[in-house]
């Protein structure tokens, strides 16, 4: 179990790590601002429901997939001299890895549905972007709501949030640093190594490698 899944067990694990440690201090940080305009305090349980916890989760989620959407995307016609993230610049160099075992059964079928999983994966990421920037837009409204009703105005509707430079502005900022983030994986793979990472090159090979 620990041998093949590893990784995933780990990655899991952070993820639950961070994402209660982000709302405790998400919870405090609501009561702080409730506290600040008289409201009530609310239960650990009741601030998971709010717009608040659900705008900033979803939010950070949606850049995630868009990030990996368009990385899965953008990998298949486009090349990076020298990075280890990038397919080789001469077609020859490219080695399809195909192990004995059973294919899998869209593979078998045919069809349109080996058509479909062909770009399963973009389109999974792309259903999950969608997803996210659906709950994302609705979190945030919610939260948009409460807060002008704390201040005593009147809400905005769903569109008129949706249109929005507030709620554009959340988006945007987590866009460019995922594409930054991206970015810079793909430039310091060409002169940088890490030992027994598959996201680096080998240490002794030259920085014109292109590809692991």
């Amino acid at each position: 179990m620990w041998r093949r899944n590893g990784l995933s067990l780990v990655l899991v694990a952070l993820m639950a790590v961070f994402l209660v440690a982000q709302a405790l201090t998400g919870w405090q940080v609501h009561n702080e601002e409730l506290a600040q305009h008289g409201a009530h305090a609310l239960g650990f349980f009741s601030y998971l429901a709010t717009g608040h916890f659900s705008s900033a989760t979803f939010e950070n989620w949606e850049s995630e997939f868009l990030q990996m959407g368009m990385y899965v995307l953008l990998t298949v016609r486009l090349r990076q001299w020298g990075s280890a993230e990038s397919r080789p610049l001469d077609p020859s160099q490219e080695r399809n890895r195909v192990e004995d075992g059973l294919s899998p059964w869209p593979v078998r079928r045919g069809g349109v549905w080996k058509r479909l999983y062909e770009h399963s994966l973009a389109i999974a990421f792309f259903a999950l972007f969608a997803m996210s920037f659906g709950l994302h837009a609705l979190g945030s409204w919610r939260a948009k709501c409460d807060e002008v009703r704390l201040q005593g105005a009147l809400p905005p509707s769903f569109l008129d949030h949706l249109f929005s430079s507030d709620f554009w502005f959340e988006s945007m900022q987590n866009w460019q640093s995922e594409f930054l983030a991206v970015l810079a994986l793909v430039v310091l793979t060409i002169f940088l190594r890490q030992k027994n990472s598959p996201q680096s090159k080998a240490v002794e090979a030259p920085h014109a490698q292109t590809g692991d």
